[in-house]
């Protein structure tokens, strides 16, 4: 569901019902192409559709059924986080997911990523990890502290206390929350609701530092070691 809306308000906007599916619904797709093929269907779902390879794949099934697919793009994680920061979008490297922890499974590719694109200079953009049909949503909270085990774990002095972080809640909502400052601090503040995501900044540019403090309230001497 869009940032800031629920079924509700669409139904009362389109005048029509509107149906909620879960992820496995989604990528199953088989209730999406059963409507199309009865007549017009759409499917709305937050950022810009074609950043989920789920739902390119949906594309392409349609296409092969004749069926004619149009496209609007939204303001995606990938570009509307970047910008509420002041960061540039193309000194972005690879981005990064962290999963919930589970019983035998705790990767450390988050962290891999991250000192790949630090070593080049580079800002890594951290999503978090979405169970919808559990009803779970990490939150910038528990990132960090994944994240700070992560540290803990692999000691590559990238991500200790003192590490400059970024968060962003709500981001294309009318009410984002966007922070920046040493990671242990951010980890015990409070961001509201979701959906959050966390950027690591990599060498920052005098602008991107300065937009860090002004639109983020980073600490001047935090965000000069990034220069």
């Amino acid at each position: 569901m869009p940032a800031g809306s629920s079924a509700e308000r669409l139904e009362a906007l389109l005048g029509r019902p509107v149906t909620v599916l879960g992820r496995e619904e989604v990528e199953r797709g088989d209730r999406i192409l059963e409507a199309a093929r009865k007549g017009d269907a759409c499917l709305l779902v937050v950022g810009d559709p074609f950043s989920a390879t789920t739902h390119v794949e949906l594309r392409l099934r349609a296409r092969k059924e004749g069926i004619p697919v149009s496209v609007v793009h939204g303001a995606s994680a990938l570009t509307a986080v970047p910008g509420l920061l002041g960061l540039q979008h193309y000194k972005f490297g690879r981005t990064t997911t962290l999963p919930f922890p589970e019983k035998g499974h705790s990767p450390d590719s988050p962290y891999d990523m991250i000192a790949e694109n630090l070593s080049r200079g580079l800002h890594t953009l951290v999503l978090l990890d979405i169970r919808a049909d559990k009803g779970l949503l990490m939150t910038a909270n528990e990132g960090l502290g994944l994240l700070a085990g992560l540290e803990r774990r692999k000691r590559g002095g990238l991500l200790g206390p003192e590490a400059l972080v970024c968060v962003v809640a709500r981001a294309g909502s009318e009410s984002p929350v966007v922070r920046a400052g040493p990671l242990a601090r951010l980890e015990r503040e409070d961001f509201g609701p979701p959906h959050h995501s966390i950027v690591v900044p990599g060498k920052l540019h005098f602008m991107e530092a300065e937009a860090l403090v002004e639109l983020a309230g980073a600490p001047p001497e935090l965000v000069g070691k990034r220069g």
